[in-house]
């Protein structure tokens, strides 16, 4: 059973390559200011380096690490779990050969993606705002979207896409069980004081 304590505040990391020899500390500068679990999102790396960056993650930080899209990474890394989207491997089969306590996260941007979601232990709903950190997260559906799909699911239901201390709340109160942060975490100068202005805007 999965505990939604976990997802609370979720990290996700950005995929700046020139910044990627500092991911680890960064990381877990972002857990030591509150954040609940890790995203491993490196679009842009090789397999090898995700394989070799998640199990670093994995043996340094306290918190669940979770990897982006690829399940055979995260199994050979030794992460808590995956996250799919629409275009990778369905939720269902990814069911027939994980581990029983294996965490499966399932994006939701409309409803042509509820079929795939209902299957998984936690699904991410978004954008909610406008972001420009993943190219490929669609059109913005704004709060009264997130409540709409939230609303579809027996879930629990991250809210993702353009969040920042301002709005966190605002998610929060839409009935989103957490917030899963690239830009306001990554971007920021200092990771670990951004993260805690986060973790007290949700009141965690």
């Amino acid at each position: 059973m999965l505990d939604p304590k976990i997802l609370r505040l979720v990290a996700i990391t950005d995929d700046a390559e020139d910044r990627r020899a500092t991911l680890v500390d960064r990381v877990g500068a972002a857990v030591r200011g509150g954040a609940t679990s890790v995203q491993v999102r490196l679009k842009s790396a090789t397999p090898r380096e995700v394989v070799e960056i998640t199990r670093k993650l994995v043996a340094s930080v306290s918190v669940p690490v979770i990897v982006n899209d690829r399940a055979d990474i995260a199994l050979a890394a030794g992460a808590a779990g995956v996250h799919v989207g629409e275009s990778d491997l369905p939720v269902s089969a990814l069911r027939r050969f994980a581990p029983a306590n294996f965490i499966i996260g399932a994006s939701l941007g409309g409803d042509s993606e509820l079929t795939n979601a209902k299957d998984a232990d936690y699904v991410g709903i978004g954008p909610v705002f406008g972001s420009d950190s993943k190219n490929d997260a669609g059109r913005a559906i704004g709060l009264e979207g997130f409540k709409r799909l939230a609303g579809l699911l027996d879930r629990p239901a991250v809210a993702v896409g353009g969040i920042g201390a301002e709005s966190a709340a605002q998610v929060i109160a839409a009935g989103a069980v957490g917030v899963a942060v690239i830009n306001a975490i990554f971007k920021a100068d200092d990771p670990e004081s951004a993260t805690r202005a986060l973790a007290a805007a949700i009141g965690k």
